[in-house]
């Protein structure tokens, strides 16, 4: 039988069904051709058109229906993707409104959500973005120092001897403003440029029971009220090169600025005028710093730098190398090179005191260069963590403190802490060595001495020995050594003075334990033994024999509480007590057996 005919390109059923629906009256143009043969797949769809689809079909019969209106939730976001482009790949402004878009939004004064004031979205809707920050920082500590009496006589009857009354009272507060600007995306890569400010304002009252303990001025009384504005970051960070795609990069940053030499602030932490150069390599596994510091004058009663005068004759150059998981995973070893070159001039500080030189000895400035070489390391050994730093003092000094000729310097230190932890509780043990000085008159000088340290270590400041400045000879002379550090150096001030490398160095050795009762608290504790290494130097300056090295017993106890979890609040409360070795007894007497202090402090953060 033949075949029926097949129609062009169409099955026999599909072309006969075809045929009859075009043959078809359909009503009202509800469907024509065209659209039957969209429908069978047999002409191609229409391509989208914008403009058309504004414009809704209209069923018979019925009125026209105009189209929903939806509430604009966030006026700068682009427009829902069109039809034919669903699923696509859509640039977005940036990825920071999209939690607004998606309705949340945070008022500005909220610091622990999105905030566009603390840097976590661009100021310009791109890439450039603003970070401030404001600090109060409150002490209160009643403590008990020994007092030499000054040159004048002592305000207490009967009290004619070398010491006087020891108890005083320290409030200060500090409040500090910070603004941070910078250009770039930091998640992964540094920024482009950056500027920061940071001003620090301090207010600070301390009673004590001697006068000229405070001023050089007998007649200001016993005590002393003081302010200060100082500028402790001023700097400007460029972005030189990132050197490849896992953005290992150079930079350089000029300024005032922060810098630390090492991980416990041993030999040099500050924040000082500078150029520093800095970066890394091997996927942040090498690091370096290459930087030189010209040393600013301080406030003495504040701490805080004082850029109202000109800066010290005091030059520091310093490049250190960081290498991670060496030689161990999970340790990092850094090795140092720091050259220290001082010309300091005669300096009187704002109490009335000179600072440079110090009033002991020849009482004459010195010229010195010194170069640090050292070692350290931070990390752990399975659960052993452990902290070690050494460092050699090689250089000259043009004459000595008792002697009129030039002086080799020749000063070692070594200081290690390691602890273990016990689900809840940290056990520290910590040891610490400053060589002494043997011989003060004659050519070498012995004593290790830092350019401006700020140890955190063997309880930090919650500890007597490191927190308090224990005078040495009445009236603003000599310190034993200075607040916020370890080494007994004889500087006039740790702020103010110069590195002295004739003193009589330190042997400390001491343990400890954190507890952390809950998230919010924690109470630590702290018990070390102090002895001099050498006491030559203290025989000289007395003139008196012999001074024995021990210093005593050093035991603190502090409790920690964040009220939120977070450091934007945070209260301390610490005591502690130095009891008396012979050395100090030696040196203050035996009228007490110990000194104590007592510190508050209310950190708050935003």
């Amino acid at each position: 039988m033949r075949q029926p005919p097949r129609s062009r390109g169409l099955p026999l059923a599909l072309a006969c069904g075809c045929t009859a629906l075009l043959a078809t009256p359909f009503a009202h143009g509800a469907v024509d051709a065209p659209h039957v043969l969209e429908l069978f797949g047999v002409l191609p769809a229409p391509t989208y058109d914008p403009s058309a689809s504004q414009i809704p079909r209209r069923r018979p019969g019925h009125p026209y229906e105009p189209p929903p209106e939806f509430k604009v939730v966030n006026p700068n976001g682009i427009p829902p993707a069109p039809i034919d482009q669903a699923g696509a790949f859509i640039p977005v402004p940036d990825r920071w409104r999209i939690m607004e878009t998606l309705g949340f939004k945070y008022p500005w004064y909220d610091p622990y959500d999105q905030n566009i004031w603390k840097g976590d979205k661009p100021i310009d809707g791109k890439d450039h973005f603003l970070s401030l920050n404001f600090i109060s920082d409150t002490i209160m500590q009643p403590r008990s120092v020994p007092t030499p009496v000054g040159p004048q006589a002592s305000s207490q009857p009967g009290e004619n001897d070398t010491l006087g009354r020891v108890r005083q009272n320290v409030f200060a507060t500090t409040l500090i403003a910070s603004a941070d600007y910078y250009k770039g995306d930091t998640t992964f890569k540094p920024p482009d440029y950056e500027f920061k400010a940071t001003l620090a304002l301090n207010y600070n009252r301390v009673d004590v029971n001697q006068v000229r303990a405070l001023q050089v001025d007998p007649r200001l009384g016993e005590t002393r009220d003081d302010g200060f504005l100082g500028v402790q970051e001023l700097f400007y960070l460029k972005d030189l090169r990132n050197v490849d795609s896992r953005y290992d990069f150079d930079e350089v940053r000029i300024g005032i600025q922060p810098f630390s030499s090492d991980f416990r602030g041993f030999l040099f932490q500050d924040s000082q005028l500078g150029v520093r150069f800095f970066g890394n390599r091997d996927d942040n596994r090498w690091q370096y710093n290459l930087a030189y510091f010209r040393r600013l004058e301080k406030d003495l009663n504040s701490g805080l730098n004082d850029v109202t005068k000109a800066p010290r004759h005091d030059d520091i150059l310093v490049f250190n190398l960081y290498r991670q998981d060496a030689p161990v995973l999970g340790f990092t070893s850094q090795g140092i090179i720091l050259y220290n070159h001082n010309r300091d001039d005669r300096f009187y500080d704002s109490n009335g005191f000179i600072q440079r030189p110090a009033a002991i000895g020849l009482e004459r400035l010195r010229a010195y260069d010194v170069v640090y070489l050292g070692y350290n390391g931070d990390g752990h050994f399975g659960r052993l963590n452990l902290t070690v730093s050494a460092y050699g003092a090689f250089g000259h000094q043009d004459h000595g403190i008792f002697i009129n000729q030039s002086e080799q310097i020749r000063a070692g230190f070594l200081a290690a802490e390691a602890s273990m932890d016990f689900d809840w509780i940290r056990l520290r043990g910590s040891m610490a060595y400053a060589s002494g000085d043997k011989n003060p008159y004659d050519d070498k000088a012995q004593g290790f001495d830092s350019v401006f340290e700020n140890p955190i270590f063997a309880g930090a400041d919650t500890s007597y020995w490191i927190s308090q400045a224990i005078p040495l000879i009445g009236g603003g002379g000599v310190a034993l050594h200075g607040g916020n550090s370890l080494i007994p150096d004889l500087r006039s001030s740790k702020e103010q003075g110069q590195s002295n490398f004739e003193n009589p160095g330190l042997r400390l050795l001491g343990i400890g334990a954190d507890f952390d009762l809950t998230p919010q608290s924690r109470v630590s504790g702290n018990v070390n033994q102090l002895w001099f290494d050498n006491t030559s130097t203290l025989e000289a300056l007395r003139a008196a024999a012999p001074i024995s090295r021990s210093i005593g017993t050093d035991a603190s106890v502090a409790w920690i509480y964040r009220p939120f979890d977070t450091q934007n609040i945070v209260f301390r409360l610490s005591g502690s007590a130095l009891f008396a070795g012979e050395g100090t007894k030696n040196l203050y007497g035996t009228r007490h057996d110990a000194y104590f202090a007592v510190l508050g402090n209310m950190v708050f953060t935003y």
